[in-house]
């Protein structure tokens, strides 16, 4: 069988792939009509992506995949609905990176409340402005209001409780044993924008989230509350978001994740939500930790696993009759 891993993946990874006889091509430049080749040429039987985008024509392709990896949980980046179509099974490796993107969470959630990223740039242009940057209103007793209590969600909380702020969450799902480990309450999500100092979003993304949050719902929020999103790009309105924080509708924001990324090879972006002052940003980075990623790769190696021997599909979140095997 062929592996083609058209992003960045742990060298233990690819080491352990090639030991289950898989013949594997690491190519994390490739994107759009080039993944799409490369697909063809290869012939591969298993895709593995992070950010890369797959769309319908590596579906297409003679010789498309069997299985399409996103090493990862989100893939809304995968266009599901054409694998589908084309027998193609679509798995993720879900949790594994629920940690490090929890702890991006709560340091951003400090960083907006002491203006760290303000301090600090003022430092560097040798400007000392204690007065300015001691008005902090701290953490504890705050609310927090988490949008989507799933593994992520449920990390957050586990941390924030030790800060002993006030945990609310909004969910489709309630989630008894955590209200009870955390003392977590669960309200409908206005009401939980209109109470909550800190607003955490921890959703998938795709249709049904686009612009969850946008003009009507940030003006719903305290003028002194900040959002964050280090889920899914476009879960946030930037444009709404951008205006808000510059009416002072809202105190601020941080984002890790953008509705337009560059690509994995790409080093410029002019999104003008990170050039909006009380706005901090990090470049995509929650998942990107030692851990996690290690973490992600040995679940990646597993679900492979699976499939090369037994043919197999774990975390599969497309139900197709039949998987494209050869």
């Amino acid at each position: 069988m062929n592996a083609l891993i058209a992003d960045k993946f742990e060298d233990a990874g690819a080491a352990a792939l090639k030991e289950l006889g898989l013949k594997v091509t690491i190519d994390p430049s490739l994107k759009d009509d080039a993944l799409a080749a490369a697909v063809r040429d290869t012939q591969c039987d298993i895709l593995v992506v992070r950010s890369t985008k797959v769309n319908r024509a590596a579906f297409t392709e003679p010789g498309k995949p069997a299985l399409v990896l996103r090493a990862g949980s989100g893939y809304d980046t995968i266009d599901v609905a054409a694998a589908s179509e084309n027998g193609t099974r679509v798995c993720n490796c879900p949790g594994m990176n629920a940690v490090a993107v929890a702890e991006l969470t709560i340091g951003l959630m400090i960083a907006l409340d002491r203006r760290i990223v303000d301090q600090t740039d003022d430092l560097r242009r040798g400007v000392w402005n204690k007065k300015e940057y001691g008005k902090a209103r701290g953490l504890k007793g705050r609310t927090l209001g988490i949008v989507g209590l799933g593994r992520i969600g449920a990390e957050v909380a586990r941390r924030a409780a030790a800060f002993e702020m006030q945990l609310i969450y909004s969910d489709v799902v309630a989630m008894p044993a955590l209200e009870r480990e955390y003392g977590l309450r669960r309200v409908q999500f206005d009401r939980l924008l209109a109470d909550a100092d800190f607003v955490t979003v921890h959703v998938p993304g795709g249709g049904e989230t686009k612009h969850l949050i946008g003009a009507k719902q940030l003006r719903t929020m305290k003028p002194t509350a900040f959002v964050l999103n280090c889920s899914r790009g476009g879960v946030i309105d930037e444009k709404a978001l951008t205006e808000a924080v510059e009416s002072r509708t809202i105190a601020g924001a941080a984002l890790d994740v953008y509705e337009i990324e560059p690509g994995a090879t790409e080093t410029q972006f002019s999104d003008p939500v990170v050039n909006t002052g009380r706005i901090y940003g990090t470049h995509h980075v929650g998942a990107s930790t030692d851990q996690a990623q290690l973490a992600v790769a040995d679940e990646a190696v597993r679900v492979i696993r699976a499939f090369v021997e037994s043919g197999t599909f774990l975390n599969c979140v497309n139900p197709v009759e039949t998987a494209a095997h050869r």
